[in-house]
């Protein structure tokens, strides 16, 4: 019975990342969302492999993050980065300066993904790195972003689980 028990444990970590039942009813104008969402955020996020590859990839956004998650991080993306989106700027010894994302790290080497998308590979005793804490992802105030379409941008991401999305 060990391997049903330990069936049982994965099937409770599977769930535990589940939206609540309460969060899945789309908030908001979901075509309007999409509407932002190709304006605002597509260069930067792919969805359904469409999209800019600078950001997390968010075709599985809705089952991933609650609205609620959806909001600070649009809101406020330096209070939260994903390991793989750290913003960087590499210094070459001739002074160019290559900011974006770092993708991969060791001891001697660093690899970034600079803002056209470009994987670039570096050696830490040719370069300096500087570590930002800021994210490359601009944040969303009141100002840039209103209450109104920031409703409709996390009901539009609240129906992307991982299938072919239509809006209608």
């Amino acid at each position: 019975r060990p391997d049903h028990e330990i069936l049982q444990i994965i099937a409770y970590l599977r769930n535990m990342g589940a939206v609540a039942p309460s969060e899945t009813v789309p908030a908001g104008n979901v075509a309007n969302g999409a509407q932002l969402f190709a304006k605002q955020c597509q260069n930067c996020h792919r969805v359904a492999g469409k999209g800019g590859r600078l950001g997390p990839d968010l075709s599985r956004v809705g089952s991933a993050r609650t609205q609620s998650a959806m909001v600070r991080e649009i809101r406020t993306p330096h209070e939260w980065i994903p390991p793989a989106y750290e913003t960087v700027t590499v210094i070459t010894k001739d002074g160019q300066k290559v900011r974006g994302v770092k993708k991969n790290e060791d001891a001697f080497s660093i690899q970034v993904m600079d803002m056209r998308e470009r994987i670039q590979g570096y050696l830490k005793s040719n370069v300096e790195v500087q570590y930002d804490k800021n994210s490359l992802m601009p944040a969303f105030d009141a100002k840039r972003l209103s209450d109104s379409d920031l409703s409709d941008l996390v009901g539009y991401l609240g129906t992307l689980r991982g299938h072919d999305v239509t809006v209608r």
